[in-house]
């Protein structure tokens, strides 16, 4: 499974993912107006190493730069997709993978007029589940700005533990922030998915 090239030869093509509401698939081009939608939002980005896109244009140039990485094996990210409409409504992925030692990193974005309907929660559990059981990694995480109450409900409600705050871990937006860390084990993501 971990021999050299497993990983990139297994996101050269991205695999979707499907859950009661969601499609999880490779970013395309033609989601740049969806994915602008809630990009150029500062709300949005608040919380996050870049920052809005100022304009549908930098949104193409973004995607047809990932595309690159996607051929190569080099982006884990999916683009959420509501299957009742076939609308792009956010991404959910890995920002980063160790395979020497089987861990991983998840994030997710989600356009702010789809909030609190669980869909963040869905996606990242699509992602668990591929995580643990098609990638046997033995750990993931998820970190997130220590104000960003939401992100955090979303780590909670999947099953996550708290581990801890990582002070001034991450300069955003010109300030040292402190980050809270989540994280599962495959252990814990078997007997959580037993219980629910």
């Amino acid at each position: 499974m971990f021999r050299a090239g497993w990983l990139s030869n297994l996101f050269k093509r991205i695999p979707d993912l499907s859950t009661e509401r969601l499609l999880l698939r490779k970013i395309r081009l033609n989601d740049a107006p969806d994915m602008f939608e809630y990009s150029k939002d500062p709300e949005v980005t608040k919380y996050l190493l870049w920052d809005p896109h100022p304009n549908v244009e930098h949104t193409r140039n973004y995607i047809d730069y990932l595309q690159d990485r996607y051929r190569d094996g080099k982006y884990y990210d999916w683009a959420v997709i509501l299957k009742s409409s076939g609308k792009m409504i956010g991404t959910c992925g890995f920002s980063s993978i160790l395979p020497e030692h089987r861990s991983a990193e998840v994030g997710y974005v989600l356009n702010p007029a789809f909030r609190g309907q669980g869909i963040a929660g869905e996606a990242l559990s699509a992602v668990l589940d591929f995580a643990f059981r098609k990638m046997a990694l033995n750990r993931v995480e998820a970190k997130c700005v220590a104000e960003n109450a939401s992100s955090e409900r979303v780590m909670q409600k999947v099953g996550m533990t708290f581990e801890g705050v990582a002070r001034s871990a991450l300069l955003v937006k010109g300030e040292f922030r402190n980050i809270k860390i989540y994280s599962m084990l495959r252990s814990e993501y078997v007997r959580f998915k037993q219980k629910s």
